[in-house]
């Protein structure tokens, strides 16, 4: 299949992940097509060389394209809504409970309404341009409940037309049931055998924060995890400077995420380990909070990813364009920055950066044509209603409807 008439086509390239300058630089074609094969790219180049073809093709009407979104961090799954802990919060207010009012209500789910829930936020992320969208467990705090929450995403990822990456979060607060020890000690003896024996999860992760999970109580769940057979995320100095990013770099984590108040000992460690720092701005956008130091990053070459935190609670943000006008508008990023931070080194997050992430020849032809002249209107045209059409494994799964459709000039 061809996708002809696009006005700029926008990737960065690579098959792993890019730090320091390489993190603005991108392949650009204006006036091309792109030919897609079996699900893959195979070849792209300037409309004018286009030889006639009986070929299938698609008309980007001369929009931009560029590769799937990924979000490398989020919390999709759910029940229940915490709209009043958040107006709360917007008034300087205290707020409650927190993520166990989440707990709460996810245990008392079934299967079915969370599944209906899941599927409502995963389908809205992909019409806003989310191809692989990763999604935690995290609001069971029990056995039975933390389960559940992984057989559901296994559903939704064999239902729906965008590739969901399952994580166990099992290790994010501690249920109000049960002491600390007895919790640490039925997450390490019971759910991450249950998971590893059930595959119902990719990696494994954990908040490690004062309040939360100490640094110590944090290597000895990720160990027991890594003895498994999960990789290694980690909830990382989002409140303080606690060695959370340090730990990823001691333990090879795929990625350290939040990193708000990381330190420059950190920053160094991650390198040196080649863990991936995935930032989370409109987390620090809805606490207004400060942002994590994304230019110090760069600047020292790490590979910066982008992520939502889409969450009930602390961020109900999930368009990832809209992450990416955050990132430039509050971090610092350029444009072509945010486009790879978003994208190859957000599949590098989850260690797909060899098939996803970038629109060249081999790659998965996971790519989004939006209503733009170019991908620097990205971040310019922040929160306004971009993607025309969306395409999984060179599949069309999502197309406005034409009546919906802004005109261009």
């Amino acid at each position: 299949m061809l996708i002809v008439n696009i006005g700029q086509l926008a990737t960065p390239s690579g098959a792993g992940p890019v730090g320091g300058d390489a993190m603005g630089e991108l392949l650009i074609q204006d006036e091309a097509y792109l030919r897609i094969i079996h699900g893959q790219v195979v070849s792209s180049g300037p409309m004018r060389d286009l030889a006639h073809t009986r070929e299938p093709s698609f008309d980007a009407q001369r929009g931009l394209v560029i590769p799937g979104l990924v979000d490398p961090h989020t919390h999709a799954l759910f029940a229940g809504s915490r709209e009043d802990e958040y107006l709360k919060r917007c008034l300087g207010q205290p707020y409650g409970q927190g993520i166990l009012t989440t707990v709460q209500a996810v245990r008392a789910a079934s299967e079915e309404q969370l599944e209906e829930n899941g599927r409502r936020f995963l389908l809205e992320m992909l019409r806003s341009g989310s191809t692989t969208v990763e999604v935690k467990s995290g609001y069971g705090l029990d056995t039975p409940t933390e389960l559940k929450m992984l057989r559901v995403l296994r559903r939704l990822d064999h239902e729906l037309p965008l590739e969901i990456v399952p994580t166990f979060l099992g290790a994010h607060a501690l249920p109000p049931e049960r002491s600390k020890s007895e919790y640490i000690a039925e997450l390490i003896e019971r759910m991450i055998p249950r998971v590893k024996r059930g595959r119902l999860a990719e990696f494994c992760d954990v908040f490690c924060e004062e309040g939360f999970f100490s640094l110590r109580e944090s290597r000895k769940i990720l160990r027991a995890a890594q003895g498994a057979g999960l990789r290694l995320k980690i909830h990382a100095d989002e409140l303080k400077a606690s060695g959370g990013a340090a730990l990823a770099a001691e333990l090879g984590a795929q990625s350290a995420d939040h990193l708000l108040k990381i330190s420059s000992r950190g920053m160094s460690r991650m390198k040196q380990a080649g863990v991936i720092p995935v930032l989370l701005p409109g987390t620090a956008f809805s606490l207004k909070a400060e942002y994590a130091p994304a230019r110090a990053m760069i600047e020292l070459g790490l590979p910066v990813a982008l992520g939502s935190d889409f969450n009930p609670g602390t961020c109900l943000l999930h368009s990832m364009l809209f992450i990416m006008g955050l990132a430039v508008l509050q971090m610092g990023l350029s444009a072509a920055e945010a486009l790879t931070a978003a994208t190859l080194n957000a599949a590098a997050a989850l260690g797909r950066a060899d098939r996803l992430g970038s629109l060249e020849p081999g790659k998965q032809a996971d790519l989004l044509i939006l209503d733009l002249d170019n991908y620097r209107q990205i971040p310019y045209l922040m929160g306004h209603d971009l993607v025309r059409s969306v395409f999984k494994k060179g599949r069309l799964v999502y197309e406005r409807p034409p009546l919906d459709r802004p005109g261009r000039s």
